[in-house]
């Protein structure tokens, strides 16, 4: 992140840039020229507890370059697939054109090889020009059934993540079958050119988590560590560097601003009064400064330890759900991995999601997905948001907790990083918004309909992230690039399979 002025230095005041940034997102052009103007940051020191700090600037941009070309045979085809008659000038030009439309969307570099490879010398050139350019990612684009022959070989040469494209008329079942098993191979074999934008965020999102510092706030530790295979930078700070940075932070404008908007906002207030969202805001405004001074995209705490030692006077719920509907993972409880599932959804699939606790719901066959902490944009960080409730803290009745109400009927997937070898991948429907009371439990609680899974006890994993959506094809796709294992919850109850033995 490039250092960035202390005060604001366009045209527009203070609450103006304030009540701008309140119904922004991070859609395509994230935030407007005029606005950028009023990112306040840091330079030699820490942002004061009065200075803005833009959420948006602290997202990681990293560069992301890819290399590509076409694969075909020497002309003029005759005899195998994809046949004389598939017009091999046309479909170039078709996919050269999509090809621009998506590297625009995806925000990538793209080095495509002006000609076709279509010979070994050819090949040979263009695999030593790959080494020479050590490019993040690769994307070839078959255009004759003979070419796979050249796959495994790219991949064995290049050691580099590699992306087939194999439109239909250029694969049978056991070309895909052994090349998707190569260790950083990713192959798609269809004619939906979507899934081969899907390819490049995958790319892009594995350099996000390269480029990613996530404040890991617990116990009395300093340090910092990268994690393995996904590169991510782990920061270890204490626990009370949170409580005393909140002690100095005062009710600013921005403060003030962004508590009465939260209030304006919401379907409905139940607990919270305006001192509990003025503190849940501040408590907003003071990860947003650490987050600065450490140069740090992601931000993970030992929120619940902090609350029961009576340390501050809120939890952070509210503040965390304004920074993940910003694109900034803020996870609760000092899980690391549940942080790390948030970052996924954030990174590749565009919008947030929350990392829950998993409730089995016996009597009809459900998952209750239940915490305190989720983003309202839901559907997309350009999407309009979710309808919401002002809640208190079920587990303490203190401070903003909201309930976000997700749409009956709509898919969702479940993800979670149990090591940075390893994904449970599930999915599901939502039933109903479950409320706290009758139920006990954290404020955002939805039942789910399991896909596939016999008895709801089966669910794998704990504070898996559940994201609005069915993406179980695009998680399995980036962990076949980047040689992470992908699980699923057993199909067949172990509680069945007990009882038959």
């Amino acid at each position: 992140m490039s250092p960035q002025p202390n005060h604001c230095s366009c045209c527009l005041t203070r609450r103006q840039c304030l009540q701008m940034l309140s119904g922004t997102t991070l859609g395509a052009g994230a935030l407007s020229s005029s606005l950028s103007l009023c990112a306040l940051g840091q330079d030699s020191a820490a942002p004061a507890p009065t200075d803005f700090v833009d959420a948006a600037g602290l997202r990681p941009k990293p560069e992301v370059r890819i290399c590509g070309t076409f694969l075909e045979q020497p002309r003029p085809y005759w005899l195998g697939w994809p046949g004389t008659t598939y017009d091999l000038d046309k479909h170039q030009k078709e996919y050269r054109a999509s090809l621009d439309q998506s590297v625009s969307r995806v925000g990538v570099q793209m080095n495509w090889e002006a000609k076709p490879v279509s010979d070994e010398a050819g090949l040979d050139a263009w695999i030593a020009k790959v080494k020479d350019q050590k490019p993040h990612a690769l994307l070839v684009a078959l255009q004759h059934m003979q070419c796979w022959k050249w796959i495994e070989r790219v991949q064995k040469d290049t050691q580099t993540p590699l992306i087939v494209f194999a439109p239909v008329g250029t694969a049978f079942t056991g070309h895909v079958g052994r090349a998707a098993r190569l260790p950083g191979v990713h192959i798609v074999s269809s004619l939906e050119w979507s899934a081969v934008e899907a390819g490049l965020k995958m790319v892009k999102a594995k350099r996000m988590f390269e480029e990613t510092r996530v404040l890991w706030i617990r116990g009395k530790d300093s340090n910092e560590t990268v994690m393995d295979r996904l590169g991510i930078k782990v920061r270890a700070i204490p626990r009370d560097t949170f409580n005393l940075e909140f002690d100095k932070q005062p009710s600013t404008d921005e403060v003030k601003d962004l508590a009465s908007d939260l209030r304006k906002k919401a379907q409905k207030i139940v607990e919270p009064d305006e001192t509990d969202t003025v503190n849940s805001m501040r408590a907003y405004v003071t990860a947003k400064r650490l987050m600065a001074a450490e140069k740090a995209c992601a931000i993970s705490m030992d929120c619940l330890g902090m609350v029961s030692a009576k340390l501050v006077p809120t939890p952070p719920c509210g503040g965390w759900t304004l920074l993940q509907d910003q694109g900034l993972t803020a996870g609760c409880e000092a899980d690391l991995f549940g942080a790390v599932s948030l970052m996924m959804t954030s990174y590749l699939l565009d919008r947030p999601g929350y990392m829950n606790d998993p409730v089995p719901e016996t009597v009809k066959n459900l998952l209750i997905a239940a915490h305190c902490t989720s983003g309202t944009r839901i559907a997309g960080f350009d999407q309009p948001a979710a309808p919401y409730i002002l809640r208190d803290h079920s587990e303490s009745s203190l401070g903003v907790a909201m309930q976000i109400l997700w749409p009956v009927g709509e898919p969702v997937t479940l993800v979670r990083f149990t090591s940075p070898n390893e994904m449970i991948i599930d999915t599901g429907k939502v039933v109903s918004n479950v409320q706290t009371p009758p139920a006990g439990g954290c404020r955002t609680s939805v039942e789910i309909a399991m896909d596939n899974i016999e008895d709801c006890r089966d669910v794998k994993g704990f504070h898996q992230v559940v994201v609005l959506g069915n993406h179980r094809r695009v998680l399995q796709g980036f962990c076949e690039l980047y040689g992470i294992k992908h699980v699923h919850s057993p199909q067949l109850s172990t509680f069945a399979e007990g009882a038959q033995t």
